[in-house]
């Protein structure tokens, strides 16, 4: 067992405009952590690894090609693998608990054997 105490926790991004910080890494999942300050922008783009946010704290808005919904503390959202998606409208503080399935970048083309 592991207690992860800094996983959804807000940390200030400073002028990075919003913040990553992965806390557990196995080959089957990745729990982290990502901080957008209000106004700030969401910069990701789509992951190869299907995706689990937690609001901890904070307002926005999330958007995909076929949903758009106002999120705040305690709602649970998850995006497919490849799906677009983005966090705009940042009107609080937004603090996300990020579960990736499996690990973060796991399915990226960088990430596998030349022989694969």
């Amino acid at each position: 067992m592991e207690i992860i105490s800094a996983a959804g926790v807000w940390a200030d991004p400073g002028d990075a405009g919003d913040d990553w910080v992965e806390h557990l890494r196995t080959a089957d999942l990745s729990v982290g952590t990502y901080c957008i300050p209000a106004g700030g922008r969401d910069t990701q783009s789509p992951h190869t690894e299907d995706e689990i946010y937690v609001v901890t704290a904070g307002r926005a808005t999330v958007t995909t090609p076929g949903r758009t919904a106002e999120v705040g503390p305690g709602a649970v959202i998850f995006v497919p693998a490849g799906e677009e998606h983005r966090f705009v409208d940042v009107t609080e503080d937004l603090t996300l608990l990020v579960v990736f399935g499996p690990a973060y970048g796991s399915r990226s083309p960088e990430a596998r054997p030349a022989d694969a």
